[in-house]
Parts: C-alpha cells; sequence; structure tokens
C-alpha cells in the first residue's frame, strides 16, 4: 500500500542506468494485472536504446523529457484480444502496476498517454518497428528520480456516496 500513496509522476532522471532484473520486474508487475476474461492482451516493449528513447520523447507534445529518462517501456495491446473493447482499460490496469512497482524499486516513471490518439500511436509504433498486430497504447518513462516530489492527497468525501 505504500506505493499508492507514495507514486508521483516523476520527469526529471539521473543518467545512472536502470538494472536488467529491475526492468524485468516492472513487466511482471504489469503481467500480474486482472483482465476481462483473463484476456492479457499485453506485449511490452523495454526500450534503453538512447536513439529510441529520443525518438520516442517526439511523439507527442507532452513527451519532451522522455529524452533524459534511462529506460522506457511501451505497453502494446494486441488487435485480435478476446475482449478488444475493454483491451484499453487492461492496458491501464497494466501501466498503472509498472508505475508502482517503479516506486516500489526506487525509480521514478511517468505515463504518458498515446492511446487513443491515433497520430500518437501510429508514431510510437513507427519508432518502434511494432508490428500491425499491435497497437502502442502508452510510454512509461523511467530512471532514478533527479526530483523529489510529494503525492498530493486527492481524497474528497464529498466524492462517496453510500447508498
Amino acid at each position: 500500500m505504500d506505493a499508492i500513496f507514495h507514486r508521483t509522476s516523476i520527469r526529471k532522471y539521473t543518467d545512472r542506468p536502470i538494472e536488467a532484473e529491475k526492468l524485468e520486474m516492472l513487466v511482471r508487475a504489469a503481467m500480474a494485472a486482472p483482465s476481462a476474461k483473463n484476456q492479457q492482451p499485453w506485449e511490452f516493449y523495454i526500450v534503453t536504446d538512447k536513439a529510441k528513447i529520443e525518438a520516442l520523447s517526439k511523439t507527442s507534445p507532452y513527451a519532451s523529457f522522455v529524452k533524459d529518462a534511462a529506460a522506457a517501456i511501451v505497453p502494446c495491446y494486441r488487435v485480435d484480444c478476446k475482449v478488444p473493447l475493454y483491451a484499453q482499460v487492461d492496458m491501464s490496469i497494466a501501466t498503472e502496476n509498472i508505475l508502482l512497482e517503479a516506486d516500489s524499486l526506487g525509480l521514478g516513471a511517468c505515463w504518458i498517454g498515446t492511446a487513443p490518439q491515433e497520430e500518437r500511436m501510429t508514431a510510437v509504433e513507427s519508432v518502434l518497428g511494432i508490428p500491425s498486430s499491435l497497437r502502442a497504447f502508452s510510454i512509461v518513462s523511467l530512471g532514478y528520480p533527479a526530483e523529489e516530489r510529494t503525492q498530493q492527497d486527492r481524497f474528497d468525501k464529498e466524492r462517496i456516496h453510500c447508498v
């Protein structure tokens, strides 16, 4: 539970590379997510090549800071999954698991939205050579934090309705 109440979006990173074991733990956490009809529509691209990370930083007007990340994970979903209508919901849960695991491993991370914006999805797919059987869902930038942020308290009792 600590990661839920500690995690923030980190956009500034040190130059320290991320260990391969930690990158694997991040995708393990993602694949532990629940999914509609247990369809597990996901595939994950772990990006550590600096040229590709730089190119990913240009796929969205909100991704410029990605260029300074040590790594990125691009969650993708299969077009031919069991319940396509819920694929992006499933990917949201998997992406949140990456963010929570990153926090628990001492890493900073930030979710950059790609789907459902077609031009951003296509741009990410082009950078990584993602086949047409997959769709790029998001970019998660990763690195050891070069900034410290406190999570804001978003709890609002007025939004709770007991019936």
